[in-house]
């Protein structure tokens, strides 16, 4: 992934490449949107988790889910 920001010209391209034609209006939205969720992947692929394992997930009553 590029540091570089999405533009809202790329963004309607990107979204007429994936079948999802933008109306003109929609495409700084939708860039800036995108903009906003990359530095969010960015910033979670920054954090050291270290040794951390894997969370567990329990419904009530049932066993324990512990497969990976």
């Amino acid at each position: 992934m590029s540091d570089a920001e999405l533009t809202a010209t790329e963004a309607a391209r990107w979204a007429l490449r994936a079948g999802l034609p933008l109306e003109s209006a929609r495409h700084a939205e939708v860039a800036a949107a995108a903009n906003h969720i990359h530095a969010v992947v960015r910033t979670l692929r920054e954090l050291d988790f270290g040794e951390t394992q894997p969370a567990t997930h329990t419904v009530e009553g049932d066993a324990p889910d512990v497969s990976l």
